[in-house]
């Protein structure tokens, strides 16, 4: 079935099952490392800090938009319109911008980024770090474990780190770094069966597959990525894009709901309760990991 795009996207996946329970992720900050956030209407007062790695901007600033829709899907406030609502709509959001305007950049951009999260967690209270890009170039093996390794870094620091599976499925091992990390939390889209334009022609089963090379599962988890309506890099406008990068988020603000309602879960804690509450879809391990991401048997997980 396709996936609608409606006032109420989000819906998708009983959003508003969490929003009903009083629970919008409230005191949780999401670090979105991207293209950086525009300060849309729906975003610009929980942008709480901004740390620019290509031009040094003091005040957030999106020139591509991925990130800025990426943003919208974690914590859209709907205040443009009245109808747009993210999946946490009170959660406060960091961005950390190390791609240009065209999507592009270096992963000595995404290093410094990882640095300056590990540095300023604490003084923002970051608990989610977003990474909805895969390999930024292409790179030796050695400069691809470098990356892997700083984001195990974030993992191991106590944040739950939640990266896109990637958009060169369907064959196996498909999985772009660093995402293939054993340790983060991979999230593959699980309505790639419809058609998208990627790399200048119109594909589908597009989902980076597992298993990794090291025979790690991936993804762990899917959630949808198809025509997904969200902010865009304008005070009030909103556009509709698709990728496992808009897949990517949906998990994220869902987290930001569990810690809300949960704060003393740690990353273990998080990604034993995806693995509790993911609903089987039938399809193989490798395309759909645990199943479809559910929000209101996530929510309803008995803390340990």
């Amino acid at each position: 079935m396709r996936t609608p795009v409606t006032k109420t996207p989000y819906g998708i996946l009983q959003t508003g099952y969490a929003h009903a329970q009083g629970i919008y992720g409230e005191g949780i900050t999401v670090a979105v490392i991207d293209t950086g956030i525009f300060p849309h209407r729906d975003l610009q007062k929980r942008i709480i800090a901004n740390a620019d790695f290509l031009q040094r901007r003091k005040m957030p600033y999106d020139g591509n938009g991925h990130g800025t829709h990426i943003a919208g899907i974690i914590g859209s406030a709907g205040i443009a319109n009245g109808h747009y609502i993210g999946v946490a709509p009170k959660c406060s959001l960091v961005s950390i911008r190390i791609l240009d305007g065209n999507g592009n950049g270096k992963i000595e951009y995404m290093l410094e980024g990882i640095h300056w999260i590990l540095e300023n967690h604490k003084q923002y209270h970051i608990r989610i770090v977003n990474i909805s890009i895969g390999a930024l170039e292409q790179v030796t093996k050695d400069r691809d474990e470098k990356l892997i390794r700083a984001v195990e870094s974030l993992w191991d620091a106590g944040l739950v780190v939640i990266v896109a599976a990637g958009n060169r499925g369907p064959e196996k091992s498909s999985v772009t770094a660093p995402g293939t990390s054993p340790k983060v939390i991979t999230v593959g889209a699980s309505d790639d069966y419809n058609s998208v334009y990627f790399h200048r022609r119109m594909r589908n089963n597009y989902s980076g597959r597992g298993p990794t090379k090291n025979c790690i599962v991936k993804p762990e988890i899917v959630a949808p990525g198809f025509n997904i309506l969200s902010c865009r890099n304008s005070k009030n406008g909103y556009v509709t894009r698709s990728g496992t990068s808009m897949s990517t988020p949906f998990v994220s603000g869902a987290i930001a709901l569990l810690l809300e309602r949960y704060p003393s879960m740690t990353n273990r804690d998080v990604k034993l309760a995806l693995y509790q509450s993911a609903t089987d879809l039938g399809l193989p391990k490798e395309q759909q990991g645990w199943g479809l991401l559910n929000i209101p048997a996530l929510l309803n997980h008995t803390e340990a």
